[in-house]
């Protein structure tokens, strides 16, 4: 959520970032100054009023010392007649104050400086590409590959649950699990707590990472206790510290979770749903940074090139790409992905987003820090280190063999106990 004091300060510069995400309603912003000089103006009458309450009371508490209650009953009156007008202007306040809330929450955050403008994923810039992307049409596709060696069972999934929820068997689950566990063990040897999140978050928590109300339509939601199931371990990581003010020298905050990960999809039907590549249930890993201000451009770097070291572990061919504005997601100031391409897909496949959210989710939050210039907004940050589904396929893919087997790159091979799957 933007701070009302920056849209002040950089009307222009808000509505250029929003120019440059293709947002459309632009008039809010000029909604929100209007709403927040309501809600300014009523909070100074009322100031005044309490002010001038306290004073009454005051007097009239001297005047019956001194004997004089009948000048002190007519304060009084005056004093009733303050305090009607004062829950008025409380009243008053608390809709202007909600209204504002309202209006904040539907503008989403101002692209950084080196994001372009942009309608969609083509106009994505790529800026590092790293191993050959060499399609193999011969390679089998993993779901073919799956049911060949009775790694992955997707119809078992459908009769369990429904189409995206697949059953992972035998050495396929082995590898899900080995998977996991690189990823949590190269996270914490870089420095990165781990810590176990719930995987359902209430409202609040939902609100504070910004995907409610945003993503709502996208959430698992259970009506009875009013709870969702988290679509990634950076909303319960991130909301450990909402509504916390951390001392200066504790940043910064490095948090990395395994979690499943829950999204209804809606609206993705028929669109690169095969095998694994959409699924409404799946595993990651997740990276989590809380940061200075100054110090959050260059930790977003550091957070590149730690996955940029995990796909490199696993032999996969990959490349960078700097989302432009329209593709930028709804909190983030600055999006990396990283995208495998699968040699028997010929195509390239998402595996991991890395974002500097700025201050947009900590005044959500209310997640500060406090040093000797006082107390202010901290920058929070996240990334994939992974997503399971997409690099477990690209394993399988681009590491076929001439007689079909899979070899399991060497980084692995002490977490699955199996040199290829055959």
């Amino acid at each position: 959520m933007l701070v009302v004091s920056y849209i002040q300060e950089n009307k222009e510069k808000v509505i250029e970032g929003l120019q440059k995400r293709n947002f459309k309603n632009l008039a809010i912003v000029d909604e929100v100054l209007n709403v927040d000089e309501l809600r300014r103006k009523t909070q100074f009458e009322l100031d005044n009023i309490l002010a001038e309450s306290n004073k009454l009371a005051k007097e009239v508490g001297n005047l019956f010392k001194q004997g004089k209650a009948e000048e002190a009953n007519v304060l009084k009156e005056k004093s009733v007649e303050l305090k009607a007008s004062s829950k008025e202007l409380q009243d008053a306040l608390s809709q202007h104050e909600e209204a504002l809330k309202g209006l904040l929450y539907q503008i989403p955050n101002i692209p950084h400086e080196s994001v372009k403008a942009g309608k969609d994923a083509d106009d994505n810039e790529t800026i590092f590409e790293h191993g050959v992307a060499t399609p193999k049409p011969e390679n089998l596709p993993h779901w073919e590959i799956a049911k060949k060696y009775d790694l992955i069972d997707f119809e078992l999934g459908v009769k369990i649950t429904g189409a995206g929820f697949p059953v992972y068997k035998g050495k396929g689950a082995r590898l899900q699990r080995a998977l996991t566990q690189f990823f949590l063990d190269y996270n914490a040897d870089a420095g990165y707590e781990e810590v176990v999140p719930p995987f359902v978050v209430n409202e609040a928590s939902g609100y504070g990472t910004g995907q409610l109300p945003d993503k709502e339509g996208q959430m698992y939601y259970i009506n009875e206790d009013d709870l969702y199931l988290i679509p990634t371990a950076e909303v319960p990581v991130t909301n450990i510290y909402r509504d916390v003010i951390v001392k200066a020298d504790e940043l910064p905050i490095t948090n990395t979770a395994y979690s499943p990960c829950f999204r209804r999809e809606a609206g993705s039907y028929g669109k690169d749903v095969r095998g694994l590549n959409r699924l409404h249930q799946f595993e990651k890993v997740e990276i989590i940074r809380i940061e200075k201000p100054e110090n959050s451009y260059q930790a977003l770097e550091g957070m590149v090139e730690h996955v940029k070291g995990l796909l490199e572990k696993l032999e996969l061919p990959y490349r960078i790409l700097r989302l432009c504005g329209g593709d930028t997601g709804f909190t983030s100031a600055l999006t990396y992905d990283f995208e495998v391409f699968s040699e028997a897909q010929e195509k390239w496949l998402e595996v991991s987003s890395v974002s500097n959210f700025e201050t947009f989710q900590a005044n959500r939050l209310k997640l500060r820090y406090k040093d000797e210039n006082g107390t202010q907004l901290a920058h929070t940050l996240n990334g994939s280190a992974l997503a399971l589904p997409r690099i477990l396929a690209s394993i399988l893919e681009n590491h076929q063999q001439a007689d079909g087997s899979i070899v399991i790159p060497e980084a692995l091979r002490p977490y699955t106990r199996f040199d290829v799957i055959n």
